[in-house]
């Protein structure tokens, strides 16, 4: 093809976030997160990556979202605020630890009454709710090995219109580099086939943070 995506090296990603409209209660959170979680801070969603959702959730619209991994709480918030002030965000994580962060600046940010945090194993938790196709935004970024199974739960439940987001479906690079065969690479895949062969959404992968996989149910 002849035209390509930017690459983008450290000072084109510091002026991206320079120009994404990222407040400070943002930005403390991503720090206290790289202060204090070591190499497990890398799980945590880019800060492009926060205003694009907190964008997009407004585009659409959104009033009700559900988010598969939650890690220290930057996407919820970014997703919570997206939404009206009557809207709700239930989060599937697996750590009381770690969403513990999150929960400081849901509170600060004033969007705590939208979430819902449901610590349990979040194929649990999905198929536990309602079959109708009522959530307008989903967003998932959690175990890769899951990443299938989360997937067949949630497009069913979104309305025509309404999107899903994935994470890490560029995984650094990784997903093209055939010597890679862990566990992990070789799940994402076949998801991002998976996502490709579904005839029930428009996708396409967005090479935001760790590539960002925008999916619209028709």
């Amino acid at each position: 093809m002849s035209s390509r995506s930017i690459t983008i090296d450290a000072n084109l990603q510091d002026y991206i976030v320079a120009h994404s409209g990222i407040d400070p209660l943002v930005a403390e959170l991503i720090a206290e997160t790289q202060a204090n979680l070591g190499g497990s801070a890398g799980m945590q969603i880019s800060a492009e990556q926060a205003a694009f959702t907190t964008t997009l959730t407004r585009l659409i619209g959104a009033r009700s979202a559900v988010e598969v991994g939650t890690f220290t709480g930057l996407s919820a918030l970014s997703i919570a605020r997206g939404l009206p002030a009557d809207g709700r965000l239930i989060c599937c994580d697996i750590s009381e630890e770690w969403t513990a962060v999150g929960r400081k600046y849901w509170e600060r940010a004033g969007v705590a009454d939208r979430i819902e945090l449901r610590i349990a194993p979040a194929a649990e938790t999905l198929a536990a709710l309602p079959a109708e196709a009522t959530i307008d935004l989903a967003f998932i970024d959690a175990d890769k090995t899951g990443y299938a199974t989360y997937w067949a739960e949630l497009v069913p439940r979104i309305r025509p219109g309404g999107v899903i987001l994935v994470d890490n479906t560029l995984w650094s690079g990784r997903i093209i580099d055939a010597s890679d065969t862990s566990e992990s690479t070789v799940a994402l895949r076949a998801f991002n086939d998976l996502v490709t062969a579904d005839d029930r959404v428009d996708s396409v992968i967005l090479p935001i943070g760790d590539g960002l996989t925008l999916a619209r149910r028709k």
